[in-house]
């Protein structure tokens, strides 16, 4: 888990979550990001603790609270929609235009489902914008920002509007075992946890299984860091 620390001060830590693992154990048990916690303490008494969670199968940038207080500082921050948080994805299809926002209220999709959730009326306002980066034949690389943070909002929101996300195998065409793995990225987070200082911005690497469609979609690769 160290290797895969982005960032570390004295109230949080980002770390680059990897696709398909949970962030917490779930109801059934079996293994999770927060096993691998005590070895983030650098020195403090207690383990860091989740600010806000991703989906198992999505990557990419996870802020953690490192003390108490510092975790319901980041909670009233994510709480009031003041953090930042970029996504990349690839989509089947992709949108006519080039940029917009999506504004469609969200709710469980049932009970029994757990998270799964679906577009209602009368459900919680959910709003997302997202800027087309590059296309490819049948497929399209978007940057796609949550101004709100629902449960699976970014993948419902898209695959309403016709432009499921590759590799989703509940909202999208995917199959449910076996088939391309989830094409959504936690690529950068904005963090303004200093009054004094500006944000923090961290982002985290792009995937190993995002870059060939990537790729195709025009992305060049990572930059390289310059020598110091």
């Amino acid at each position: 888990m160290l290797s895969r620390l982005l960032y570390r001060d004295g109230l949080m830590l980002v770390i680059d979550k990897p696709a398909g693992l949970s962030v917490h154990r779930g109801p059934k048990g079996g293994a999770s990001l927060e096993d691998y916690f005590d070895v983030l303490r650098f020195g403090l008494p207690r383990m860091p603790a989740l600010a806000h969670r991703l989906d198992k199968d999505t990557s990419g940038c996870l802020v953690l609270g490192r003390h108490r207080k510092a975790l319901a500082l980041l909670g009233k921050l994510f709480k009031n929609g003041v953090i930042g948080k970029t996504y990349w994805a690839v989509v089947e299809g992709g949108p006519e235009a080039d940029e917009g926002r999506i504004d469609i209220p969200l709710g469980k999709l049932d009970e029994d489902r757990g998270w799964w959730m679906k577009p209602d009326p009368e459900g919680k306002p959910s709003s997302t914008v997202w800027k087309v980066m590059g296309r490819a034949e049948g497929h399209a690389w978007l940057a796609l920002e949550p101004l709100t943070g629902r449960t699976h909002q970014l993948r419902v929101h898209c695959a309403e509007m016709g432009f499921p996300i590759l590799g989703d195998p509940i909202y999208g065409s995917a199959p449910r075992q076996g088939g391309t793995p989830l094409h959504l990225h936690a690529r950068e987070v904005v963090v303004p946890i200093s009054k004094n200082k500006p944000a923090v911005v961290v982002d985290a690497p792009v995937p190993a299984h995002m870059h060939e469609m990537l790729s195709k979609c025009g992305w060049s690769g990572e930059p390289s860091k310059a020598a110091p």
